[in-house]
């Protein structure tokens, strides 16, 4: 959607909420996923269904692939050519501390508990960083436990040593670190050439990836850590614009029945399926195998896991943020939301 058209739609839903009267709109969803992604099948298509609830009808959406890169979401939204967005928040290093706390491994919780303590810390102590400046978080959201998928065998930590690694940036960057990982950053949508080229030996991703990206066919090994190397953060975006210019009434409903916790929890339970789904299908491979780090690599990592927590800490520290106050509290709420 060009500015301009940008500027007659929002003229338009002006002049019909002075007159008491408002047409349907549709709203443009930019994903950089492809289009059997669960986030695509699952939560945007969620999304709308509860969207066009609250609004009694009048929110429709349109979905559309390739708009832009996925670090460039957010600008679409800025120069109005999309109206909802997903970042994830590791493909802009620098510009995301605090989304970097949720995405720390040694949490004990999935990944809809993780993402209903994302959206609750965020609003008790994150939000004030103001990250997510020009636009309104509708969601935070974190995938499952990150493990490592390899076109090698990895039966301990030792192996992973010097092994070419995918890896998405945040914190999966400080834990490729400690585990001696060399790290390739390329988008997720490139992961499957980046491997079966050879670019790459090794992914780290959250086990649903497994369909989305067919990692059974190019990464047919797993090493998985309990309770995951890392999590990783993202947040599903609105235009701040396009949401101002929607009634008072339909703004206050999506905001009390749909943003917030409850999206971020539907979001968080649709990546818990679609890791319960890919283990199956990764078990059900004759040729795929997953191997679970014994009690001694655990115990090792959790020494790593300490000093990537203390290096986040340390970072939200120095951007204002009490660090381990906000560490005790996602505990605490990914506890609460596991209950």
């Amino acid at each position: 959607m060009t500015k301009f058209t940008k500027f007659l739609t929002t003229s338009a839903l002006a002049l019909c909420t002075a007159t008491g009267a408002f047409a349907a709109e549709t709203l443009t969803i930019s994903t950089w996923l492809p289009p059997s992604h669960p986030v695509n099948t699952g939560m945007f298509t969620q999304l709308t269904d509860m969207m066009a609830e609250a609004s009694d009808g009048l929110i429709e959406t349109e979905l559309k692939n390739g708009l832009a890169p996925p670090p460039a979401q957010m600008d679409l939204l800025l120069d109005g050519a999309a109206d909802i967005a997903i970042l994830f928040h590791g493909y802009t290093p620098g510009r995301f501390v605090g989304t970097k706390l949720v995405e720390i491994p040694g949490y004990e919780g999935n990944a809809e508990a993780a993402s209903v303590a994302h959206w609750r810390v965020h609003e008790a102590m994150l939000s004030e960083l103001d990250e997510h400046r020009g636009v309104k978080v509708i969601a935070l959201t974190t995938h499952g436990p990150g493990q490592i998928h390899s076109n090698k065998e990895v039966n301990n930590l030792d192996d992973l040593q010097g092994l070419k690694t995918r890896l998405g940036g945040g914190v999966s960057a400080d834990v490729g670190a400690e585990l001696g990982l060399v790290g390739i950053q390329v988008p997720a949508p490139k992961v499957y050439e980046t491997l079966d080229s050879g670019a790459a030996d090794a992914v780290a991703m959250n086990m649903g990836e497994r369909i989305s990206f067919k990692l059974n066919e190019v990464a047919k090994n797993v090493y998985e850590m309990p309770g995951g190397f890392y999590r990783g953060s993202f947040s599903v975006i609105m235009s701040q614009e396009t949401f101002d210019s929607l009634p008072e009434d339909v703004q206050q409903k999506l905001d009390s029945e749909v943003f917030g916790e409850t999206a971020s929890r539907m979001m968080g339970a649709v990546w818990d399926q679609s890791d319960v789904d890919a283990r199956e299908a990764t078990e059900a491979a004759g040729d795929n195998k997953i191997v679970t780090a014994s009690e001694e690599d655990q115990a090792r990592f959790a020494e790593m896991a300490a000093k990537v927590r203390d290096k986040v800490i340390a970072e939200l520290n120095e951007a204002g943020v009490d660090g381990q106050a906000a560490y005790e509290m996602m505990r605490e709420e990914m506890a609460n939301a596991s209950q």
